[in-house]
């Protein structure tokens, strides 16, 4: 993708998509806040706009240079282990940190997270065994991210609050 490009595709972006739905959960008038949304950690907002925005961007760019004719692994395998890693720690920050508090809540959170990751390791590492006949140090990696995806606090309904 051309720099020109991204810039214009970030730009639409945050005008078209990002700003309202920022408005409609972190805005006290907005429609979803009046509805009790929480958004932990900008998980409504941030995480599943972004996520969405990469899926239409990847879309219209097409499939990468070289997909399927050759490995397109990654540069260094100890620096994807290390990242994945403090990734997984980090998580904790995201998850509980978004609790403000130090409490039941905070460790439910952290408790579904580090749960969360290790089923993404487990549940990546057996479908490779089983695709591929061995598992990889890269799958690992791949469903720790994974994992942390699904750890995520969903966004939570609660009856509306009384209007000030």
């Amino acid at each position: 993708m051309r720099f020109s490009g991204l810039l214009i595709f970030i730009s639409l972006w945050t005008l078209l998509v990002y700003a309202p739905i920022a408005h409609w959960v972190w805005e006290p008038g907005g429609w979803l806040a009046q509805m009790g949304v929480l958004n932990f950690a900008g998980g409504a907002v941030v995480h599943i706009n972004a996520g969405v925005s990469a899926l239409v961007a990847a879309y219209a760019l097409g499939f990468r240079q070289g997909y399927g004719r050759e490995p397109l692994v990654p540069f260094n395998l100890g620096l994807t282990m290390a990242g994945a890693g403090l990734l997984w720690v980090g998580w904790f920050g995201f998850n509980a940190g978004s609790a403000i508090a130090a409490d039941g809540r905070t460790g439910l959170a952290m408790l579904v997270t580090h749960i969360a990751a290790s089923a993404g390791v487990i549940g990546w590492l057996v479908a490779e065994w089983i695709v591929r006949g061995k598992p990889t140090l890269l799958g690992m990696c791949s469903g720790i991210v994974a994992g942390l995806g699904r750890s995520r606090r969903p966004v939570a309904l609660s009856a509306p609050r009384a209007r000030q």
